[in-house]
């Protein structure tokens, strides 16, 4: 049996008893000659025991068994409070459903995933085992440089992989689609055991984090905007203060760099900027530079 095969089995019994809730090992068994998981061939139970056991270790989730002979996920927080393992497990399944769709591939439609995730695993070997890689990078209209930075976290934004690095004079930022060669050093790099990636982002929207002053921003949404911002929160700080017919206002307390700016411009619309007086002036200017250019 292949890796590929492997990961399509734990995958469909996490999803099965997340979906479904407690089983039997007979009623999972059906499910998974119903959904031919292995060409129709039944799940045996030694398999099952086996497939827990690696369940456990790729996603840390415990699969018990009740009094009444029922499986299930005992602890279910343990995906439902991990972003990562979330990713991991979205995007398994999506790659192992996709992989099986061959026959209506033409009807499967997928965004433009820059270059750059092949540096993906030499990145995450350096920040587990904290070590230096070198780097080959080149920015839009620079010249191609090598430098050693050690690396901190990887972050997922608008389909391109970034890398936050110490470069030896600051934290900086690197798209990976601009990398043009990683390799692993012997060296190491100390890392502050309280630093927290999650906490560096957590006032910024995106990737860009230039130390722009916090602010108390104030939008408001009209329409199905309103509807599209509930279910799809600029930033974790986003609160909706009132709605009136055809409006609601919300409040956002975060720093409103370049990339939050862009956001906002996407949804221009259908969204108002009401607070800092600061932001709505530099969405003015944007829009009246844009208008110039296309008079």
């Amino acid at each position: 049996m292949t890796n590929g095969q492997q990961f399509k089995h734990y995958v469909w019994i996490v999803n099965t008893l997340r979906q479904r809730g407690k089983l039997t090992l007979g009623e999972l068994n059906d499910l998974w000659v119903t959904d031919e998981v292995a060409d129709g061939n039944p799940l045996p139970r030694s398999s099952f025991n086996k497939y827990r056991d690696a369940i456990l270790d790729m996603f840390g989730l415990v699969i018990e068994c009740d009094k009444t002979y029922h499986y299930y996920i005992s602890n279910p927080s343990e995906i439902e409070g991990d972003r990562t393992k979330q990713w991991l497990l979205s995007t398994l399944t999506t790659g192992l459903t996709l992989g099986d769709s061959s026959t209506i591939k033409d009807s499967i439609i997928l965004e433009n995933v820059p270059a750059g995730y092949e540096f993906l695993p030499v990145i995450l070997q350096a920040i587990r085992q904290t070590r230096t890689i070198q780097m080959g990078y080149r920015k839009f209209g620079s010249e191609a440089y090598t430098k050693p930075v050690d690396p901190y976290a990887v972050k997922l934004f608008h389909q391109r992989w970034y890398m936050l690095a110490d470069n030896g004079e600051r934290m900086s930022i690197y798209s990976l689609d601009r990398m043009l060669s990683a390799t692993l050093t012997e060296e190491h790099f100390e890392r502050s055991a309280d630093f927290s990636p999650e906490a560096y982002f957590s006032e910024y929207f995106g990737v860009m984090t230039d130390g722009t002053p916090m602010e108390h921003v104030v939008v408001r949404a009209y329409g199905k905007m309103a509807n599209l911002l509930r279910t799809l929160p600029l930033h974790a700080s986003q609160r909706e203060m009132e709605s009136e017919e055809g409006h609601t206002d919300f409040s956002i307390d975060i720093r409103p760099t370049i990339d939050f700016v862009s956001e906002l411009l996407s949804k221009i619309d259908g969204l108002d900027v009401l607070q800092p007086e600061s932001l709505k002036e530099k969405i003015r200017q944007i829009m009246e530079s844009a208008l110039r250019r296309n008079p």
